[in-house]
């Protein structure tokens, strides 16, 4: 009988001390080790206790948790997710410990006491992906960040390429990567499904605009699709594209959820396939599930190209692994070849004879 995954839960409120350990214990393959009200005691307890992977407050007295974070990440590699504050300043203190290497995060609720346990399904899941996942996260965290060396933004002009990416866990630093390697003058429209509750993807696309040669923003219903810019598709609503006379925009919907997700990456995969084609490729990137996969394989029979990233640069290899299996991915790609592939792909002299062929990009072999 496998043991159960060993996990230790931080945080200086006495009620979530309580109320994570009796969400966790409803499932038979977690144990909780034990508690710390703060980062010193959680350092204590980590080299005592042994854990398999941390969950952790970052705002709390003392060694506060993103100083916690990064003694964890130095000394012990311990997978930590995150619970974070719905508030802004919760989102923007969870982005930086995502940078920092944290694991994923859940979002506390509003009502903590009452709602707590409508997070128990998304904090088990993330747990158990944790542990599977013990080391990688760390492995593909941006080295370079631009500051002032970042050169201007170019005018929107209309572009070659459409260019749709789904991701989720791992995915903040896996497009920070990604983005930080293209030049201001790709000439590809960048779409993003980022599986992220509502008041992350704001922050989230500032945080990236700031750092990346291209452009980045949150969507909003009616933004023209444009060479150098990435949209990221807000939390809690889906995104599509549709073909105007005065140029082609993405458009939000708040339908139901699919796949479990709102946003979903199939909802976005399946309109870009239907309106642009063989004008569009689809990348589908680190993450738990299989949200993405179906509509890879609309982009390919539209006459697409479909890139899936490899196993062993994903944090999580759920959602390109269920595309692969399939079929459906015509690529599978190391996290750094992928901007060479994306700029190879929208380049406007390609050839389309240029990527028919299914293929393994290694680091050794990229183009």
């Amino acid at each position: 009988m496998r043991r159960p995954l060993r996990v230790l839960v931080v945080d200086d409120s006495a009620l979530m001390r309580k109320l994570i350990p009796k969400i966790l214990e409803q499932d038979d393959s977690i144990e909780v080790v034990g508690t710390a009200m703060d980062g010193h005691f959680a350092l204590k307890k980590i080299e005592e206790l042994s854990p398999q992977v941390v969950t952790l407050d970052l705002e709390m007295p003392g060694l506060n948790g993103i100083d916690t974070l990064k003694q964890i990440m130095r000394h012990r590699r311990v997978p930590v997710i995150v619970v974070s504050s719905h508030s802004t300043a919760g989102a923007s203190i969870t982005l930086k410990a995502l940078a920092l290497g944290a694991f994923d995060f859940v979002a506390k609720p509003q009502d903590v006491a009452a709602r707590m346990p409508e997070i128990a399904a998304e904090l088990i899941k993330k747990i158990r992906a944790a542990a599977q996942s013990a080391g990688v996260q760390t492995q593909f965290l941006p080295k370079e960040i631009y500051g002032a060396e970042l050169p201007p933004k170019l005018r929107p002009i209309a572009p070659t390429h459409i260019i749709a990416i789904g991701v989720s866990t791992g995915g903040p630093n896996a497009l920070q990567y990604l983005f930080s390697q293209l030049p201001s003058d790709f000439s590809g429209s960048i779409l993003v499904v980022q599986h992220m509750p509502d008041g992350f993807t704001e922050l989230f696309a500032k945080r990236l605009d700031e750092t990346c040669p291209i452009r980045v923003k949150e969507a909003q219903s009616g933004d023209l699709l444009v060479a150098g810019r990435a949209l990221i598709c807000p939390g809690n609503r889906h995104m599509k594209v549709k073909k105007l006379p005065l140029g082609n925009v993405a458009v939000l919907a708040e339908e139901a959820p699919v796949n479990g997700h709102r946003p979903s990456v199939d909802v976005l995969f399946h309109s870009v396939a239907e309106g642009f084609g063989p004008q569009a490729m689809a990348v589908l990137m680190t993450g738990m599930g299989e949200d993405g996969a179906a509509g890879l394989g609309a982009i390919r029979a539209a006459g697409g190209y479909t890139v899936a990233q490899s196993q062993e640069t994903c944090v999580v290899f759920g959602m390109p692994k269920a595309a692969i299996e399939r079929g459906y991915a015509m690529r599978v790609a190391d996290l750094q070849d992928l901007p060479n592939i994306l700029q190879a792909y929208c380049a406007p002299e390609r050839g389309r004879g240029d990527h028919t062929d299914a293929k393994r990009s290694t680091s050794a072999g990229s183009n």
